[in-house]
């Protein structure tokens, strides 16, 4: 029975329905966002999905999301090295990477 001054929600709480929202869902969720996309880039996103690359367009986005974010770090960081000059010790370290082959 939910009582006037209740909203369903917490009526639902009180009652300790048998199937309650799992608690590991809750700790992989923060925000939902919504916004909008050219339908060619949601195309785009669908296609990745369809194709098994990504388990869902949250997924997709997020990916792309955690890309850009490591980039402008990256960039970021280039520009203190380059304001910063060069360090003796990595200056040495940079020569020995350049003549080791990247498929050992």
């Amino acid at each position: 029975m939910v009582r006037r001054s209740e909203t369903a929600a917490s009526a639902w709480t009180r009652q300790k329905v048998a199937y309650p929202i799992p608690k590991w869902y809750h700790l992989g969720m923060s925000k939902q966002i919504a916004v909008r996309l050219d339908d060619d880039l949601v195309e785009f996103v669908d296609e990745i999905v369809g194709s098994g690359g990504q388990p869902s367009r949250a997924a997709v986005v997020t990916r792309a999301l955690e890309r850009e974010r490591r980039r402008m770090v990256a960039l970021h960081d280039a520009e203190i090295l380059a304001a910063s000059g060069l360090d003796p010790e990595l200056v040495g370290l940079a020569e020995y990477a350049v003549g080791t082959p990247l498929d050992q």
